[in-house]
């Protein structure tokens, strides 16, 4: 399998975290004993630039490592910047050859300078949020979510939620259990649920509390099982319309469309790791049948699930 060449374009001053973040994620991608992914990072003046830390970066490549790219990726600054023009020349370029393009944070100012977001939904950092509405009028701002993908341009906003973005990337490029274990040993969130090249979908907002963490935490040990709305707030110990309020309140949905998502992420992993059948895979992630798992899975990644196993499994490779 050949690697899959990400470029990451560092605006000055950079913000260290934003460039921290994909080379982190993607280098612990491990695929068939070998890695899955290169990461070269380059800017538009090569050599010293400054970070939004105080300190110089040094960036040995320039503009030209975008060519031959199949993601390239702009970093943000994390506050209010003039994108370079040579930067959004390189990735217009880019995007009309086919590539997929991403930004993190202020990088979206990029990508909507470039035309790219024209039409389509996207987000960026929340402070800058209403300045790139003003700035792009005919781009469909999500101000409340972590990352958006709107055909084969992604955005996320600032901070953790390149986390995010990088991980969809990761499981779009790999699957579930990939992405997840990546997850596991950068010490994150597992990835969140995220929509397919072809739609305009958006995960689910970040979880803003702790109050409902230990019932989502049991929840999840036992998905398999029939939980209600009723089963869940006796697990918090509270009533049904309490548990509904704060679930929403810190988790941005009502508990059962959590639930769903998490039983459709589960259902994908098994496909990806086990030979269970359909009926069995439906059991265990709590969907109930083969004919449910199939219209839930259709409609969050228009891949059936026998189709689905057989994109993203990776037991063939392993046998």
């Amino acid at each position: 399998m050949s690697l899959h060449r990400v470029a990451v374009i560092a605006p000055s001053p950079v913000s260290m975290f934003n460039l921290a973040i994909p080379e982190l994620l993607f280098s612990k991608v491990e695929i068939d004993g070998g890695p899955g992914y290169e990461v070269v990072v380059c800017t538009p003046e090569p050599g010293p630039i400054a970070t939004t830390g105080g300190l110089d970066l040094y960036v040995g490549r320039g503009l030209e490592a975008v060519e031959g790219a199949d993601t390239v990726l702009v970093a943000g600054t994390g506050q209010r910047y003039v994108p370079d023009p040579r930067t959004v020349a390189a990735v217009r370029r880019a995007a009309a050859e086919g590539v997929r393009i991403a930004s993190i944070c202020s990088g979206a100012f990029v990508l909507a300078e470039a035309g790219l977001l024209d039409g389509r939904s996207a987000t960026t950092y929340w402070e800058l949020a209403e300045e790139l509405r003003r700035r792009y009028p005919s781009l469909d701002l999500k101000g409340d979510v972590l990352y958006v993908q709107d055909g084969n341009v992604m955005t996320s906003s600032g901070y953790a939620a390149g986390i995010d973005l990088c991980l969809h990337i990761i499981r779009t490029d790999y699957g579930a259990a990939v992405a997840n274990k990546v997850a596991r040993q950068a010490l994150v969130a597992p990835v969140r649920p995220g929509g397919q090249t072809q739609f305009t979908q958006t995960p689910l907002p970040a979880e803003r509390g702790v109050v409902c963490a230990d019932t989502r935490g049991w929840a999840m040990s036992n998905l398999d099982k029939p939980l209600t709305l009723t089963d869940l707030a006796r697990h918090a110990g509270v009533s049904v319309r309490t548990l509904t309020r704060r679930f929403h309140a810190e988790s941005g949905v009502s508990p059962l469309q959590w639930l769903l998502h998490q039983r459709i992420e589960r259902a994908k992993e098994l496909l990806e790791t086990t030979t269970l059948a359909m009926d069995q895979v439906a059991e265990a992630s709590g969907l109930g049948s083969a004919d449910s798992l199939r219209g839930h899975l259709v409609r969050r990644t228009g891949l059936t699930p026998s189709a689905y196993r057989a994109t993203f499994s990776r037991l063939a490779a392993a046998a």
